[in-house]
């Protein structure tokens, strides 16, 4: 068995990668953080039962710049059983209503609200990961790198990449051992500080239902990389009582 890493080249328009501390409005962490860049993954290759993504380098190749945004946000979320059954044609699809007159809503309340974004723009990313796959399924890790391959040099996905937010898409490239010079690094370094690496526990399959975990790290950025410990270090802070085993 080999576990080869993969690595992907992603850009986009905008991202916001929005830093925890900030209740109200979004204010973007100035690098992609491990769990939007794990999300990518997720998006194009994901198996939840059989193995988990682990990010291990991202390298920025466009320097950071920030771009204030006013976005209106939708106040609810459809139920996921509802979604299901308008998917299998069991019920009509019901719009959740952002906007509207007291009549049409039965409320003067709006179903929308407008917040303050401070987004990046022009955003271009080389992310480093590998599958660790759950030990019931370690002997088919060489089918599941070449799966991901498959998909990423096809450019398929189970739902389209993002950038933090639904309404900023991602897209990606597979990086191969022969492609020319790479794009090289963006001259920056910075001391990120206290930053969150996931926020979910991914020292276990999980499923649809679970409460969030939330871990972190401390960031430092040199010459346009930024090194990203595994999970299961001592680097990433997790809650007390947490389990991190593999």
């Amino acid at each position: 068995m080999k576990n080869n890493g993969h690595v992907l080249e992603v850009w986009g328009d905008f991202a916001c990668f929005s830093r925890p501390e900030m209740k109200v409005e979004r204010f973007s962490y100035p690098i992609m953080t491990p769990s939007a860049a794990r999300g990518i993954f997720d998006a194009i290759y994901f198996k939840r039962t059989e193995f988990r993504w682990q990010i291990r380098r991202i390298e920025v190749l466009s320097p950071p710049t920030f771009i204030p945004l006013r976005r209106n946000e939708v106040k609810d979320k459809a139920p996921e059983r509802a979604i299901q059954q308008w998917m299998s044609g069991k019920a009509p699809p019901e719009p959740l209503w952002a906007d509207g007159t007291s009549e049409e809503l039965g409320t003067d309340m709006k179903g929308r609200t407008q917040r303050q974004t401070m987004a990046l723009k022009n955003v271009r990313y080389r992310v480093h990961a590998e599958i660790v796959p759950w030990p019931a399924f370690a002997a088919k890790v060489n089918g599941l790198n070449e799966q991901f391959r498959r998909r990423a040099r096809r450019g398929q996905c189970f739902q389209q990449p993002s950038f933090g937010c639904r309404e900023f898409p991602a897209f990606f490239r597979l990086v191969e051992e022969d492609d020319p010079q790479p794009l090289p690094c963006a001259d920056f370094s910075r001391e990120i500080g206290i930053m969150l690496y996931d926020v979910f526990n991914l020292s276990v399959p999980g499923g649809p239902d679970d409460r969030p975990f939330i871990s972190v790290f401390r960031a430092r950025v040199t010459a346009g990389v930024l090194e990203v410990p595994p999970f299961e270090s001592e680097q990433v802070l997790k809650p007390a009582g947490g389990q991190t085993h593999a």
